[in-house]
């Protein structure tokens, strides 16, 4: 026996170190060196793969030459060592710019494996640089594409024989695209499946959403090297939480079982550095991670995505040629009852945030119920189901004297109805009016289900957390004439679908701190494809001295902060909202202070 053998554990995403008896004093030493080591055995030890790769080096530390390696970890090993080479040489600027497909030549690649869908230039740009790459990162905004970009690139990847086989990995909202393009894009549609039970070992491409990741991370690991893969990572930012969250600890584990690996989101760091670097962490896993963080250390995320640039590739909004789109904010003005109990509530709130200032959890809770009160505080209190709708009196009532805030808070909709649902309905029975169907966002569930009640006239389709017949509600509203509105929040339909062939018109409800959520939504209605023609009309409802306030300066800041650092001015435009007259959850700690500053809150951070 060698005096250590490397083997993949039967999950494929750990690594065994099996030392003879002889050398299981020298394992004992070497254990620590490992963050996620174990020891199973006094010769036996298990480490993550991605930890491995990390500290490759410290296997330098061991006594013996003879050290033997399982032939699959060695190929696994190997590949991330060239991927470190090639990141060095990306980062120097010293990577081979000869041998870089010509457009024709792409065209005629494709052309001859059985591709037929049309490429936009920007599109085969794209493609080109992410071919020359060995692995790497498309952060074009959304709506330019990226899923056929990303299929373009494994099929000639596939074609010249280093990849069979696609898994990839996204939200339920990304697999009609994907679906679409499968069929849309090949002339012999790859044989799909989206991983719901038992994983098809002849399937050429797997759908998996990041909530399924970690249930089938053994049988994933094993497909994905049983012949040579391809894993994209759709809505990538979803992992941004990397090794300390369950999607990124998932995606790191099975990224190196990955011949290639490519990340896709129009929204790579919404709040700062760190994001990137754990996308990147998947990218270039082991050395090649530490290669870049090096890189990138003490920068921010201007800096970051300059030293980044030569591992990504972005279409700008600009590029696309999109119509341009009106996006406008209109104010509104709470009622007198309305505001008496929204001042109220935000004395009990300024209590609560004193208490929680550390706490993220607990200061998301403030900010959850301070946005509920901005739209209406009856939202706030228990109904007899979790979902149940307001029930709005009309006409309206009297305010029973002595009437307590408890009261208040239950009884608000039989005494006045929201400005914010109001407008609404006005805008809605406008577009209705004029043949134009409208997206109404909001963030909370039991809005949505009290909308869905009041504007029943338009035949409401809604798609939330919990909708059963999802794929059916947004067939209704693409389909169906008499379907005039869908209902959504936009950490379910904010990603992934595309809308803008039959809507045009958005209104936000509300809005919360999440500016990458709030520009995937967005960009539902306002992608490639839509005629020169088009208008397109995005309105947000504020309610006058509330968080609103709050949420519509972070955002600003965000936005142009992140048009800025990806170079897209369009982006930065979004931050500058058109105010115009009514007729009829993530935080940052600059958010946390913003927060704390509105509920004049004393912060000794």
């Amino acid at each position: 026996m060698p005096s250590l053998r490397l083997e993949l554990e039967v999950s494929g995403t750990a690594v065994l170190l099996k030392s003879s008896e002889h050398y299981a004093a020298d394992l004992r030493q070497l254990t620590p060196r490992f963050r996620t080591a174990m020891q199973k055995g006094p010769s036996l030890v298990e480490v993550e793969l991605d930890d491995l790769l990390v500290n490759l080096r410290e296997l330098g530390q061991w006594p013996s030459e003879d050290v033997e390696w399982q032939p699959e970890l060695a190929n696994l090993v190997r590949d991330s060592y060239q991927a470190t080479v090639e990141a060095e040489a990306q980062l120097e600027g010293a990577a081979p710019a000869s041998g870089l497909l010509t457009e024709q030549n792409l065209q005629q690649a494709l052309d001859l494996s059985g591709w037929k869908g049309n490429l936009t230039a920007f599109q085969s740009r794209d493609i080109i640089k992410l071919l020359s790459l060995g692995h790497g990162a498309n952060f074009s905004v959304p709506g330019a594409g990226k899923t056929r970009v990303g299929l373009a690139t494994f099929q000639v990847l596939r074609a010249r024989g280093e990849v069979q086989r696609l898994l990839v990995v996204g939200p339920k909202s990304s697999y009609e695209s994907w679906q679409f393009e499968n069929q849309e894009c090949f002339s012999t549609p790859l044989r799909l499946q989206v991983l719901e039970g038992k994983l098809d070992p002849s399937a050429e491409l797997i759908l998996v959403n990041y909530e399924r990741l970690s249930a089938n991370e053994t049988a994933l690991a094993k497909w994905l090297t049983t012949e040579p893969s391809m894993m994209i990572l759709d809505e990538a930012h979803r992992m941004k939480r990397g090794p300390s969250g369950v999607y990124g600890s998932v995606c790191l584990a099975l990224g190196p079982r990955a011949r290639r690996r490519l990340i896709l989101t129009g929204t790579p760091a919404p709040n700062g550095v760190q994001d990137i670097q754990n996308l990147f962490a998947f990218v270039l896993p082991g050395q090649g991670r530490q290669t870049v963080s090096r890189a990138i250390a003490g920068g921010d995320l201007r800096y970051a995505s300059q030293v980044l640039r030569p591992f990504f590739t972005r279409t700008t909004k600009k590029e696309l040629d999109l119509p341009p789109v009106t996006t406008r904010i209109r104010r509104l003005s709470l009622p007198p009852l309305h505001k008496e109990i929204y001042q109220a509530l935000t004395g009990v709130m300024s209590a609560r945030a004193a208490g929680s200032q550390n706490n993220f959890e607990a200061l998301g809770r403030v900010v959850m119920y301070l946005l509920m009160a901005a739209t209406s505080p009856a939202l706030i209190t228990m109904g007899t189901t979790r979902y149940e709708p307001l029930n709005y009196r009309v006409p309206p009532i009297e305010v029973p004297s002595g009437a307590t805030l408890e009261q208040l808070l239950r009884d608000l909709p039989d005494h006045e109805l929201s400005p914010k649902y109001k407008e609404t309905l006005s805008i809605v029975a406008a577009n209705a009016e004029a043949g134009r169907k409208t997206i109404v966002w909001s963030t909370f569930v039991r809005s949505l289900t009290t909308m869905q009640s009041m504007f029943r006239n338009y035949d409401p389709a809604m798609v939330h957390g919990g909708t059963l017949d999802r794929e059916e509600q947004i067939r209704r509203f693409r389909e169906d004439s008499d379907c005039m509105v869908l209902l959504s929040n936009p950490a379910t339909l904010g990603e992934g679908i595309s809308l803008h062939q039959v809507c045009h018109d958005a209104v936000y409800v509300d809005r919360d701190f999440a500016a990458g959520r709030y520009l995937q939504s967005l960009d539902r209605i306002h992608r490639l494809g839509l005629h020169r023609e088009t208008i397109t009309n995005v309105t947000i409802l504020a309610s006058e001295e509330t968080i609103d306030d709050v949420v519509e300066r972070r955002l600003e800041t965000k936005l142009r902060f992140m048009g800025s650092i990806l170079d897209d001015p369009e982006v930065e435009q979004l931050a500058d909202l058109q105010e115009e007259p009514a007729v009829g959850g993530d935080m940052d700690l600059a958010d946390v202070r913003a927060l704390l500053g509105y509920l004049n809150v004393s912060s000794a951070s």
